[in-house]
């Protein structure tokens, strides 16, 4: 496996890119303002001018875009990746989205001759800077290990979950834990400030204690330092736990947390804060 497609070059695709051609693909690029994709070009990425050209002639096609319009978009429609890749091509969503629309993805995949994965990754800017990405996969598990070489180049905890859209419902696991660490780790700082304490002491004082967390290690410093930059954005959040609620309401599950951290997040966003990161639900509880 040497020619990479790769569609989608935001926060967390550049540095996916830049991770693949070190680890020596030759990866062919496509995103919808090319000037986003610049800088990797100039590191050796491949330019194409539209979806069907970066799917052909490939071995793999990966993809993570923003939303589910986006993704059956570039999957399935005209002139799309199921439409252009050739028979044996193994096309990997690592986007967020709906586990049933990756399931629609796999059976049309499978009906045209390729090889689907919905391989979502957890781990932020960071993560994708640094090649240790988790990555959660679904679809045939002889494909997973096929693509074992890609994965290992963008992350470091990379485990196959099953039949295909099963990697998407472990990430709506992972968003769903997300939403309850981090509106506990804005809770934690605001009660802090509330009573006086220093916040960067307590911080460092919970940390290596049970209250610890990913969330805590990751944003509790950006939050203090006042950075609401986006490892990850909060529009992109409130997708993934819409996703998740959907899915939670239709199987039965009562997911109440999830469901109230949704309702903090949208009120964020109608007041003009999609764009900043997750942290910045902080801004929810009047920091």
């Amino acid at each position: 496996m040497k020619k990479i497609g790769f569609i989608g070059v935001g926060i967390m695709g550049k540095s996916m890119v830049r991770n693949l051609m070190k680890a020596g693909f030759e990866v062919s690029v496509y995103t919808r303002t090319r000037k986003k994709a610049e800088e990797v070009l100039l590191e050796g990425a491949l330019w194409c001018p539209d979806v069907c050209s970066c799917a052909k002639g490939k071995d793999a096609v990966i993809t993570i875009v923003g939303y589910p319009s986006d993704v059956e978009e570039v999957y399935l429609g005209e002139g799309g990746i199921i439409a252009s890749a050739d028979p044996g091509t193994y096309i990997i969503d690592m986007t967020t989205t709906s586990p049933k629309l990756s399931v629609r993805i796999y059976e049309a995949g499978k009906k045209a001759g390729l090889n689907p994965l919905d391989a979502p990754v957890t781990g932020g800017d960071t993560g994708a800077r640094e090649g240790t990405l988790t990555i959660f996969a679904g679809g045939e598990e002889e494909d997973f290990h096929a693509c074992l070489p890609l994965f290992e180049a963008m992350g470091a905890n990379i485990r196959y979950q099953g039949k295909a859209g099963n990697g998407q419902h472990t990430k709506m696991c992972n968003q769903i834990a997300i939403a309850g660490a981090l509106s506990g780790v804005c809770e934690s700082l605001v009660y802090a400030r509330a009573n006086g304490l220093d916040e960067k002491n307590m911080v460092e004082s919970i940390a290596t204690g049970a209250g610890g967390s990913a969330q805590l290690k990751a944003l509790a410093p950006r939050i203090l330092a006042g950075d609401f930059a986006p490892g990850f954005f909060i529009k992109h959040f409130i997708k993934d736990m819409k996703i998740a609620a959907e899915e939670g309401r239709e199987a039965g599950a009562n997911l109440g947390m999830l469901e109230y951290v949704l309702s903090m997040y949208e009120e964020m966003d109608e007041k003009g804060h999609g764009e900043e990161g997750t942290q910045a639900l902080v801004k929810y509880y009047q920091w």
